[in-house]
């Protein structure tokens, strides 16, 4: 399971806007959209929950559940530290993302 507070988190960590997410994962700008608007846990087809959840954790971040080892408790993200490399945790060859034009 997955909060919509750690969705944000997450893409914060990342340096991503929510296009590049929906890239990443094969989703649409809208379904992120209404994830990261969701009250709490995110709830919506399983199929694209596991998309997102496998592209963040492709891209370095890891998912803290209530249960998880965390010096504070609670849920939260962090990025893993053998996945340095921007780069490499977005699984892309080129430069970070910067700003997007609208």
């Amino acid at each position: 399971m997955i909060t919509a507070a750690q969705l944000r988190a997450a893409r914060a960590l990342l340096g991503i806007d929510q296009r590049q997410l929906a890239d990443l994962c094969g989703l649409s700008v809208p379904t992120i959209q209404r994830m990261e608007a969701s009250e709490d846990v995110i709830r919506g087809n399983v199929d694209s929950l596991m998309k997102l959840i496998a592209a963040l954790e492709t891209s370095g971040v890891e998912l803290i559940s209530d249960g998880g080892v965390s010096q504070g408790g609670g849920r939260g993200v962090r990025l893993r530290t053998s996945a340095k490399d921007p780069d490499a945790r977005l699984g892309k060859d080129s430069a970070p993302p910067g700003p997007r034009a609208a």
